[in-house]
């Protein structure tokens, strides 16, 4: 049975982590990796994926989501093919699904990994 995403976000290349992220972190909470959104950007860290979304014309309110890694049940990737240009990871969390969709050229293996290794403990 398909059930709907709660959220989609689009991820769209890697970028380096942003600075202002450090601002954001629990102690001993390190950032991994970081990709530019549609609006903002998206952080992997060793705790869980923050998703930043600036909002309005301007962008000067901006809205954060934080995913902690202990909410993650399950997640599927799915590389791109050859019409289907877009790579997708999708996430069964406790809130529900959350489907994220990679820019061309983008390494689904290592969100994959950077998951795996979080969720799992690696």
């Amino acid at each position: 049975m398909e059930t709907a995403a709660i959220t989609e976000w689009m991820f769209v290349q890697e970028i380096p982590i942003p600075n202002d992220v450090a601002g954001l972190l629990a102690p001993g909470e390190q950032p991994y990796a970081a990709f530019k959104t549609f609006r903002d950007s998206a952080i992997f860290t060793s705790k869980r994926l923050i998703v930043r979304d600036a909002q309005g014309i301007r962008g000067k309110k901006v809205e954060i989501y934080s995913l902690p890694y202990s909410s993650i049940n399950m997640w599927s990737t799915e590389n791109a093919g050859t019409f289907d240009l877009s790579a997708e990871v999708e996430l069964w969390t406790r809130a529900g699904r959350i489907k994220i969709k990679l820019g061309k050229g983008m390494d689904v293996r290592k969100i994959d990994h950077i998951i795996a290794t979080c969720v799992l403990g690696g």
